[in-house]
């Protein structure tokens, strides 16, 4: 008896070499025994839209594009209810959270890797009423992923994005606003906060923590919020907190966390994965343990075993 299956595909991210293995990534999934249904996105968000609505009978779901491509099909999931496995090709054009959970950027292998693998629980982050996967953030240089230029992101990759946020330097700006975390509240001018669930941002690897330190499945975040710099001096300790990873700094406050809120007196811009995420005042994130299953390889080494035998 074969198995339904859902192949969702961004044919815009990457280079668009997804297409170039289309034919043969179904054929590969027909003989691992699925009937295999295949949806191209037409727009940013339609992903979203097709597995809200996605009809019981699934029991496989494969996303094909980068880590937004990945957000979408989760995001749907969600808002959907229905407990699926999801396996990632991860084929864009910087692919964090793929990092993270060390998935192969060869098509072919990641597709057998899926075949021969087993759904392993992971943390998906509740934004207000959104979800994410692995990272939310405001302030500083969040917008340079979804404003730089898909050919661009195509032909230069990482150094695209460099370029891009050469050229927010001198636009930024401070938020003033209200942050409760772990029982305490703070008010404080930030240029910058992140809240994520990863390995990688932006390409950056153990921006925060090692990998030691990060469990993908642990119900917990790792949060980062860089103060308003006052002058040059401040702004030289803020860079070399992060390139040290010594943040003995009044300027950058690091949580763990599974629940943080914002409040701010204007609209917030943030990104979610890499995306646009709307402007809020008010703002609560939080940790929605295991609550997607991805199809890891299974002589894989698990992003989250580590982390769970260190908080039982």
């Amino acid at each position: 008896m074969r198995h339904r299956m859902l192949l969702i595909y961004n044919p815009r991210a990457g280079k668009g070499q997804f297409l170039e293995k289309l034919g043969p990534v179904v054929d590969m999934f027909v003989k691992g025994g699925y009937t295999v249904e295949v949806y191209p996105t037409q727009a940013h968000g339609d992903a979203v839209d097709h597995i809200t609505n996605l009809q019981p009978g699934y029991e496989l779901i494969v996303a094909a594009g980068g880590d937004g491509t990945l957000d979408e099909v989760v995001t749907g999931l969600m808002r959907n209810g229905q407990d699926i496995p999801v396996g990632y090709i991860p084929v864009g054009s910087t692919n964090d959270y793929a990092a993270s959970l060390g998935l192969s950027g060869d098509i072919l292998t990641a597709v057998g890797d899926i075949l021969g693998g087993e759904p392993v629980g992971f943390d998906v982050g509740c934004f207000n009423d959104r979800y994410f996967i692995y990272v939310a953030a405001f302030g500083a240089f969040t917008d340079v992923s979804y404003s730089t230029d898909q050919g661009m992101k195509n032909s230069l990759g990482h150094f695209a994005y460099l370029l891009e946020a050469t050229k927010k330097l001198g636009d930024v700006k401070p938020f003033r606003m209200q942050v409760q975390v772990n029982g305490h509240t703070m008010t404080h001018s930030y240029i910058y906060g992140m809240v994520t669930n990863s390995f990688s941002v932006g390409g950056m690897k153990n921006l925060l923590f090692t990998d030691k330190e990060v469990h993908l499945s642990d119900g917990m975040f790792e949060v980062m919020l860089i103060r308003d710099p006052k002058n040059l001096m401040d702004l030289q300790q803020i860079v070399g907190a992060i390139l040290t990873r010594n943040f003995d700094t009044q300027l950058i406050d690091i949580y763990k966390t599974s629940e943080i809120s914002f409040e701010s007196p204007e609209p917030l811009p943030w990104t979610l994965d890499g995306e646009y995420g709307g402007d809020d005042r008010t703002v609560t994130i939080t940790n929605r343990k295991e609550g997607v299953r991805i199809m890891l390889d299974r002589g894989q080494e698990r992003p989250s075993e580590e982390g769970k035998a260190d908080h039982e």
